[in-house]
């Protein structure tokens, strides 16, 4: 086997974007993965700008910009991606968190991010679901969903240059080259590691925690929901770096199903549905939407995010392993954030002008 310029040792979203953004750059492009699941395969698929600090908005926002391209080329070559512009309706239970709402606004606007308030009419009119005495929503028109699992399929079949794929289990990295588990080696001018909550056993010392998280599906009910629905409260749990936490966050699929989430938990590894927190998350859902209590569940899984200390990805070259390239830490944000990632990674191997700052998600910050 030739060697190729880069190994990419995981194909979820993140790696597949990386991949895809390396080949476009003239790269050849060799991808390793056993097809475990992850991730990718667990989420909820929610595209949305998030500004808690100027890198995440970074990110996020040009990551988005790049989902719109992405979005119509997919739904042309594979409907199944699932790519739809709901929009989502961050949800103010109270005066406090409208003022909230009002504050995200002007951040939004001020970078350019079209985005309205809704008062508790105009909130009701656009989403009935929700229960009466809301106070109203910042709704954000550009946000969107995708089925990430196969938008990762896509990506790799889509590449402007065929990528190699190869099933198998990473046991080891070695410099540039790679170990795989029958005992057999691969080599490459770089090696970026993409394997989310898998990286730490591939390369010691990475400041990645698992997060764990719960999520419910629904049967199917066509048009009755528009818009992603999330509390403005999610923004505080998103970001606890300790026990557990839920929040209010609603989907509608293309399906005419609806995805609910969301938990966090750390300090756990077992993949099995608690039925302990899977009823806080409901009772919190009903809380907002009452009106859920006449649907039916059909389906309840968990999945994992590789969470940082300071909720910001880890991407760029590793200071303390030559060839050794990171894209991995992304937390609940690796749908959103593989496009901006993957352009960051690309122009960082090849020595083009990075699109946006990489300073702020540079592993050195955690002195590796």
């Amino acid at each position: 086997m030739t060697p190729a310029d880069v190994i990419v040792i995981g194909a979820g979203i993140v790696g597949a974007a990386c991949a895809h953004e390396l080949a476009a750059a003239g790269l050849s492009v060799h991808v390793i993965d056993a097809r475990k699941g992850g991730a990718t395969n667990a989420g909820m698929g929610h595209l949305v700008v998030m500004d808690d600090n100027p890198a995440e908005l970074a990110l996020s926002q040009s990551s988005l910009d790049l989902w719109h391209q992405w979005g119509p080329r997919m739904t042309a070559d594979q409907p199944a991606c699932q790519f739809t512009n709901c929009g989502t309706l961050w949800v103010a239970a109270n005066a406090e968190e409208m003022a909230a709402a009002e504050e995200k606004q002007r951040r939004l606007r001020a970078h350019g991010i079209a985005c309205e308030l809704l008062g508790p009419a105009a909130l009701a009119a656009a989403e009935p679901l929700l229960r009466p005495g809301l106070a109203g929503a910042l709704k954000v028109s550009g946000d969107s969903v995708v089925y990430a699992p196969n938008a990762a399929e896509w990506l790799l079949t889509h590449a402007p240059r065929p990528i190699h794929f190869e099933q198998a289990e990473v046991t080891r990295i070695a410099g540039r080259t790679v170990h795989l588990a029958d005992g057999s080696q691969r080599s490459a001018g770089a090696v970026l590691l993409a394997a989310g909550i898998e990286a730490p056993r591939l390369c010691p010392g990475l400041p990645i925690r698992p997060k764990k998280g719960h999520l419910a599906i629904t049967e199917r009910h066509p048009g009755l929901l528009r818009h992603q629905l999330v509390e403005l409260g999610y923004i505080t749990s998103a970001h606890h770096s300790d026990g557990t936490s839920v929040a209010f966050n609603l989907q509608p699929r293309p399906t005419g199903q609806l995805l609910l989430g969301s938990s966090r938990q750390f300090d756990t590894t077992d993949p099995a549905v608690e039925n302990a927190i899977l009823a806080r998350m409901l009772r919190r859902a009903l809380d907002y939407a009452p009106g859920l209590a006449d649907l039916s569940i059909i389906r309840t899984w968990t999945g994992f995010r590789a969470a940082t200390p300071d909720s910001l990805p880890l991407i760029g070259a590793h200071p303390g392993q030559d060839g050794l390239w990171l894209a991995v830490g992304h937390e609940g944000l690796g749908v959103t954030t593989a496009p901006a990632t993957a352009r960051l990674i690309a122009a960082q191997i090849t020595g083009a002008t990075p699109p946006i700052d990489p300073a702020p998600y540079a592993a050195t910050r955690f002195g590796l």
